[in-house]
Parts: C-alpha cells; sequence; structure tokens
C-alpha cells in the first residue's frame, strides 16, 4: 500500500468546517517571525497489521463489535523527507486567560488555535466543546494542565508560540495517534494540519456485560494496537449500538477498532481499545472527508518511543 499524497486540505484557511467557521486569521496582530528549529521522525517502514478481532467501548455509552473482514499487511509507510518548519507569529497583545467565559477574548483564542492546527467548529466567541477540546490538545502538546480551561498558564504559553506544532511523522498523508500525547493528528503531504484531543485504550482488561445479548460477558484487553495500518470500513449514519454501547460514525483501522465520536473525550486513555474524538470532530472528519477509506493510520507509544 502506498501512502496517498492527494488528499487536499487547507491548513488555516478556506476550510469549510461543519458550521461555518473559516481560518482567516487576518485579525491576529503580527510581530517579526522567530525561527525555532524542529526534528521530526517518519513513521516505520514495515509494520504489519494486527487481524486480532477487538471491541471497544467508553466506561459508560460506546462499543464496537468484531470484525471479519481485516485489511492485508501494510508493506510500506511514509518516504523520509525534511519538512521545514512553519513560523507563526506570538501573539500581540497576548491572549487573555477567560477560563470558560465566552466573548471577544474567546473568540481571539479560537483563531489562535486554528491558526496552530488544533481545530474548533467556529470562532464565534462561544467556550463550546470543541473550544475545550481543542485548549486540551494545546495542553497535552505542551506539557501544560490539561484541564481544557484557558488559564493564566495556557494563555501565556499560548501567546508565545512560533511554530506549529508537528508530529512524529514528515511524509505522506495518514493519520497519527500517538498514545503517548492522547493526540490525533492529520498529517498531509508531511505536515500536521489539523490536531485532535483524543482518548486511546485503557490498557486495563474488562469483563463486562454484552448488551446486546444477555447473559454473554465481553472480554478484552482494552488496547489501541501499534502499528501501521488503514481504513478498512466505517459507517456515516450516527449513533450505532454496539455489544458494549453506543459509539458515533466510526472510521474501523484495524478489527474492531475504530476513531469514533464520543461524549466523553477526557485527558486520558480510557477506552476499551478505539480512539474518541468529540462528536463535533467526528461530524467534521465525514464532511471534510478527511478519512476515506484506505487512509493509513498510524499508531505509536509517543515521539520519544
Amino acid at each position: 500500500m502506498q501512502v496517498k499524497g492527494g488528499l487536499l486540505l487547507a491548513a488555516a484557511a478556506a476550510v469549510v468546517l461543519p458550521a461555518c467557521a473559516t481560518t482567516s486569521l487576518a485579525s491576529t496582530p503580527v510581530q517579526p517571525k522567530v525561527v525555532v528549529p524542529t526534528t521530526t521522525t517518519v513513521a516505520p517502514t514495515t509494520v504489519p497489521v494486527e487481524t486480532t478481532p477487538s471491541t471497544e467501548a467508553s466506561t459508560t455509552t460506546e462499543a464496537t463489535t468484531p470484525e471479519t473482514t481485516e485489511p492485508a499487511p501494510v508493506e510500506t509507510a511514509p518516504p523520509p523527507t525534511t519538512v521545514p518548519p512553519r513560523l507563526v507569529d506570538p501573539v500581540d497583545p497576548p491572549l487573555a486567560a477567560v477560563g470558560t467565559s465566552s466573548g471577544a477574548d474567546t473568540e481571539r483564542l479560537q483563531w489562535r488555535l486554528l491558526e496552530l492546527g488544533f481545530w474548533v467548529e467556529e470562532a464565534d466567541g462561544g467556550y463550546d466543546i470543541t473550544t475545550r477540546q481543542a485548549v486540551m490538545a494545546f495542553q497535552k502538546y505542551y506539557g501544560l494542565t490539561t484541564d481544557g480551561s484557558f488559564g493564566p498558564e495556557t494563555a501565556a504559553a499560548m501567546s508565545a508560540v512560533t511554530e506549529r506544532p508537528h508530529a512524529r511523522a514528515d511524509a505522506g498523508t495518514l493519520i497519527e495517534i500517538d498514545k503517548g500525547e492522547q493526540l490525533l493528528y492529520f498529517i498531509i503531504d508531511g505536515q500536521a494540519e489539523w490536531i485532535l484531543n483524543a482518548s486511546s485504550g485503557s490498557e486495563i482488561p474488562y469483563e463486562e456485560p454484552d448488551q446486546n445479548t444477555p447473559g454473554e460477558i465481553q472480554r478484552g484487553d482494552s488496547v489501541t494496537r501499534n502499528g501501521l495500518h488503514e481504513v478498512y470500513r466505517e459507517r456515516a449514519e450516527g449513533w450505532w449500538e454496539g455489544d458494549l454501547g453506543e459509539i458515533y460514525r466510526p472510521k474501523y483501522f484495524t478489527g474492531g477498532i475504530a476513531v469514533h465520536g464520543s461524549n466523553n473525550v477526557p485527558d486520558y486513555p480510557a477506552s476499551h481499545g478505539c480512539v474518541r474524538v468529540s462528536v463535533p470532530a467526528m461530524d467534521w472528519i465525514w464532511e471534510a472527508g478527511l478519512m476515506p477509506l484506505d487512509t493509513p493510520v498510524w499508531v505509536h507509544e509517543g515521539k520519544t518511543a
């Protein structure tokens, strides 16, 4: 399987979002650019796809069922390239610490998140679920307290950033899931265009009643399997009742493991194996065509792994 490089996405402008946001940053003050060095690492060159079926659920409302059809092992991964850092201007005046309140200062925050690649549904000044999730993703990336609140520490850090975040892969077009950071990256032609807060498998074995078959027990290991996989099955309709609960518009990439929407996307690995993102984010993934069938999905332990 060759990594596909033809998927088109605007990094920070002219993106069609499920609400009506665009990513023009004309209102952001500018300062002289500051060059910050960066190093990245390409995905592994040969990683077989796991074929053991798995199930997934949240602690309350999500699940998948084992799949019987698996894609063939992935033979190749993105070729090595050198991608230069993409610079941004620090914010002047600095962003205000708004906590979780709405208003004009929150709108400035939302435009800054979009400029850096942390997706929000709309820059309208409302501190909604996607803004909270994007702030949490920023906090995870920069090693801050991951409470989803835009406090003084987070405001100072975001105002001072001079380079867009990058993932571990620096070539190809793929989905990268960093379990160490608990983040999901959309890599387009070697660049991390968008970043979502995510929650992968807790790696705690589970034994729970099968909600569709009374008397039966579902057992699993709650692991999101590492490796280079690909999207091989999907369900476009909304909530789907699985053996362990409900999941939203899943994109399966190995066995019963999928990226899917959830109403519970915390700052730690909490699922039974799938990768949770927010429900609005999952709608955006579908509507923007960001994760079609055959898209490579690289799962790994973290940038230092």
